[in-house]
């Protein structure tokens, strides 16, 4: 199932928005980071400045095979071997890959989904305990330049409610403003979620 209308523009507008290099310092994603999933991974734009930054794997996914095609290109002209795209409905069909495994997961404009509880629950489950969801959303605000409606744009207060429904917990300062049309949050997995091998 494809999510709903993001109004992602061309690559080269789209590139405009980010410094993905920072964002995902905000997100404290650095060498110390292991093995990171990627929700949408679009154009690539944080799946190679992640693979770059951390000491894991990307697991990279996506439903429209051009966009899988792409960072696939990308990778392979930059010399970056620790991204596996992966073509993948994980809205219907979840992400495929085991539980407690990953260090963070990236959920970048894309809570404006028809579930979003739901795509924060298959979130929760890769995630090790300790381990975060960096959320990225555009901003409630008509003069953005894209982004989906504002009868569907989630507002932080809103995904933090859903993160909470999907066992995440957060506290008030990893809320911040990425300048100059989104807005962060960082979700943790509480670390007394017990793992895999100890259910």
């Amino acid at each position: 199932m494809k999510v709903r209308d993001s109004g992602m523009p061309e690559e080269s507008f789209w590139a405009t928005f980010f410094e993905p290099e920072n964002i995902l310092a905000a997100f404290g994603i650095d060498k110390e980071t292991e093995d990171v999933v990627e929700f949408g991974c679009g154009y690539g734009t944080f799946t190679l400045a992640a693979a770059r930054l951390i000491s894991g794997i990307v697991f990279a996914l996506d439903i429209e095979p051009e966009m899988i095609g792409t960072v696939t290109e990308k990778c392979e002209r930059e010399g970056i071997f620790n991204v596996l795209a992966e073509q993948r409905d994980f809205v219907e069909e979840g992400t495929g890959l085991p539980d407690c495994f990953a260090d963070a997961v990236l959920l970048f404009n894309i809570l404006h989904h028809e579930a979003p509880v739901a795509l924060l629950r298959e979130a929760f489950r890769v995630l090790r305990p300790g381990g975060t969801a960096a959320v990225i959303h555009w901003n409630h605000d008509p003069t953005t330049p894209r982004g989906p409606t504002l009868e569907i744009r989630p507002h932080p207060e809103e995904c933090i409610a859903w993160g909470i429904e999907a066992g995440f917990a957060f506290f008030p300062h990893e809320r911040f403003d990425l300048k100059p049309y989104h807005y962060g949050l960082t979700l943790r997995k509480p670390l007394d979620e017990p793992t895999k091998e100890t259910r």
